[in-house]
Formats: structure tokens, sequence, C-alpha cells
């Protein structure tokens, strides 16, 4: 399995600390967003490789944080050759720029690079191979507010993803998508002919909700908590939390 972590955006809410830095490597405690992600998964049996794909602005600044890195897997980065917000690719070309640049033929886990997670992926691995088809995480989320700023599933008694709505103004549920995945190998077919087929390309989601309608996807339940490093309060938020 491919680790693929999707880096490459602007976080323009952040700056001035990621307008020349990117918003990964912040320190959160003693360690960076990016490496409290890789510290676990970097454990994950299956997991052969790391691939980080960030834009063109934070390519010398991540090969600098690698090399400093001593991880079992090796870490692989991507330039998407971007260099504005206004010119970025968005998270699902950027994903299909990482698998056709490393010829990849494997299952991919797909995650964004600013969020913390206080329980490992292992689980999600073990769901997914439970499953044997591609899987998404979901929370519950009471809140209408934020229901209709992102990703929400309808799924049946067995977990699978019956309807997949983007930012929703009548949710179909109170159950809520984060930015991680898992697609098997046998769905890299779809997802490399996506764009062919009016899937967005600005969020990881995009892909996501094309998939459910053509292949069979099941959700994990998330079961802890999830920081999604998104501003500057989000930020001073996550460092009183963690210390370590």
């Amino acid at each position: 399995m491919k680790n693929i972590i999707i880096a490459a955006g602007y976080a323009t809410r952040l700056y001035p600390l990621t307008e020349n830095f990117p918003k990964p490597l912040l320190k959160v405690g003693n360690r960076s967003i990016l490496k409290r992600m890789l510290d676990d998964i970097d454990r994950i049996d299956c997991v052969d490789e790391h691939v980080i794909v960030t834009n063109h602005k934070f390519a010398l600044i991540f090969q600098q944080w690698t090399s400093e890195m001593n991880y079992q897997k090796p870490i692989r980065i991507i330039d998407d050759g971007t260099t504005t917000n206004e010119g970025r690719l968005g998270a699902v070309k950027d994903l299909l720029l990482a698998i056709e640049q490393c010829h990849i033929d494997d299952d991919i886990m797909v995650l964004a690079a600013d969020n913390i997670l206080d329980f490992s992926l292992q689980g999600f691995v073990d769901y997914f191979r439970q499953k044997q088809s591609s899987v998404i995480m979901c929370y519950h989320e009471p809140s209408l507010a934020r229901l209709q700023r992102t990703g929400v599933i309808a799924v049946n008694k067995e977990m699978k993803v019956l309807e997949m709505q983007e930012k929703p103004q009548n949710p179909v549920s109170e159950l809520a998508v984060p930015p991680f995945y898992i697609y098997k190998r046998e769905d890299l077919p779809l997802i490399l002919d996506c764009l062919n087929h009016d899937c967005g390309s600005d969020a990881p989601g995009n892909l996501a909700h094309y998939l459910v309608d053509v292949t069979t996807i099941h959700a994990w339940p998330m079961p802890g908590q999830r920081y999604d490093i998104g501003s500057l309060d989000s930020y001073h938020e996550a460092q009183n939390l963690f210390s370590d």
C-alpha cells in the first residue's frame, strides 16, 4: 500500500505563518503536523512508501525536511509545479499526478496533510482489509452549519455508502466525511478516468463523491477525535492540546 499525503495547499488563512512555509511542517508541541501523521503510518506493516505531493513553492523545504527524517519506509516528494494559490491544481489532480509519476499500481491511502488524529490509522487499514472494498472515514456531526460545509454520506447497516453529498444544503444524514480514504488497486482505473466524468478536482472529497456512484465504498466511523488545522485559531487550539 502507498501512503499518499496531499500537502500542496497554500493555507492563506494561516498567514503570516504559512506565507513562506508549508502548513504541514508547523510544529504542534514538539512535532510537526506531518511528523505526527507519519510517526503513526510508518508503523503500519502493509504501507511500503510515503508519497507527499507539494506545490513548487515549498518543494525544497519538504525535500530538506525529508532528508532529516529517519523512517523505515522511503519518502518521495512530488512537486506539482504550482507557485500560487490561484494556480493550484486541486487535491484530485495532485493525487492523479502522484499516481502517474510514481507509476502506482497498488492500494492507496490518501490523506490531507493538515490534520491531527488522536487515534491510529492502523484500525482504518484493518477495516479496509475486512471490507475488501475502498473505504472512507466518517464521524457523527450534529451541527447543520458544519454539515453544510463538508461531505455527508448515507449508509446501510453494513456501512456501505449509498449516497454522498458535497456541502449540502439539506444533508442526508449526520455522518460527515473527513479527508481520509483508502482506495483499492482495482479502483485505480476509475480514479485515473475520473476527470472525464465531471469529477471535481479542488477538494479530495470530490473523488469519493464520484466513486460512490461507480464502485463499492464502505465507511469507517472514527474512533477518536480529529483536529483540522485550518486557521490561526485552530492552530493555537491544537498547540494547547498537544505538548508531546
